[in-house]
């Protein structure tokens, strides 16, 4: 059985990670107010641009000539996966549930004679997927919208994505992350970003016609809409992603300095017990010395 010291010493331990714990909780609720705030106001201009790009592109006949971001290079034999997950730890599940997803799809491209290629958004999942996948991995962003996220952040990944598929370096462009439906959930999600994936209820309104004209030419408005749409895809998801990395952290600080605080209860009745049995056996050594005399 441990001494009364080591019990002293463990219980003013867990009462210092006790502290460490609940002030984590605190700066993550803090920081989450003005994540989730971004998150919220980016969903509905993100969504209505997407619906407007998918009722653009029913709209007109894909070609050879058409634009590489709606038809993609009519191959889906090399896949880029953008992997957005968070720089910092202690926030549960958050992270490996993305790498998991991320990882499972790219083995089962593999699989089928797929190639894969990986961008990596946060040190994290990069440090997940690099034990696999190191060679498939080409770009890694760290330490992304530290202070604060903004638009710039979401370009500098839509530049590479760009440039790579205009060299027709890639046939379809994937982002994984997690979406932010609560405080309480975060839910792992992927989201097809080249060639632009239509959603079925679009495709179900007007007979899948919409009657659309355009004015400049159809070309002019597709090279200045086409990038924007990425780039505004994007910053969503790294929207989401950082509202449920505050929200996770909170989650799991709050849970730890629970725990922490039925650890001490425990240690608190052991080490009391512990001080009972030792000034028993003190007791009864005086008792029988006296007796001795």
């Amino acid at each position: 059985m441990p001494n009364l010291k080591e019990f002293r010493n463990r219980i003013a331990s867990v009462k210092s990670t006790k502290k460490i714990t609940s002030a984590m909780k605190m700066v993550a609720a803090s920081k989450l107010r003005h994540a989730q705030s971004q998150a919220e106001e980016s969903l509905p201009y993100a969504r209505r641009m997407a619906d407007m790009m998918s009722r653009l592109v029913i709209n007109v006949d894909i070609n050879d000539s058409s634009p590489v971001l709606i038809a993609g290079t009519g191959k889906t034999d090399i896949h880029l996966l953008i992997v957005i997950t968070s720089d910092r730890g202690l926030c549960g599940g958050f992270n490996s549930s993305i790498a998991r997803m991320a990882s499972l799809k790219a083995r089962d491209l593999i699989d089928v004679g797929k190639e894969v290629k990986i961008i990596c958004v946060g040190r994290k999942g990069h440090n997940v997927l690099k034990r696999s996948y190191a060679n498939k991995i080409l770009h890694m962003f760290e330490s992304m919208g530290r202070k604060r996220l903004d638009f710039k952040n979401a370009q500098e990944v839509s530049e590479i994505v760009l440039d790579m598929a205009e060299r027709r370096e890639f046939d379809v462009c994937s982002v994984f992350y997690n979406q932010f439906d609560s405080v309480m959930a975060q839910t792992p999600t992927v989201q097809q970003l080249v060639p632009i994936a239509i959603h079925p209820d679009i495709k179900k309104q007007n007979g899948g016609k919409p009657p659309y004209e355009f004015e400049p030419s159809e070309r002019e408005i597709f090279n200045n809409l086409l990038p924007y749409n990425l780039t505004v895809q994007i910053f969503r998801a790294l929207l989401n992603n950082a509202a449920g990395e505050q929200a996770a952290r909170m989650t799991a600080m709050d849970n730890a300095t629970n725990n922490a605080g039925d650890m001490i209860d425990k240690l608190t009745l052991s080490y009391n017990r512990a001080r009972q049995a030792y000034i028993t056996k003190e007791l009864i050594e005086i008792i029988s010395g006296a007796e001795a005399v």
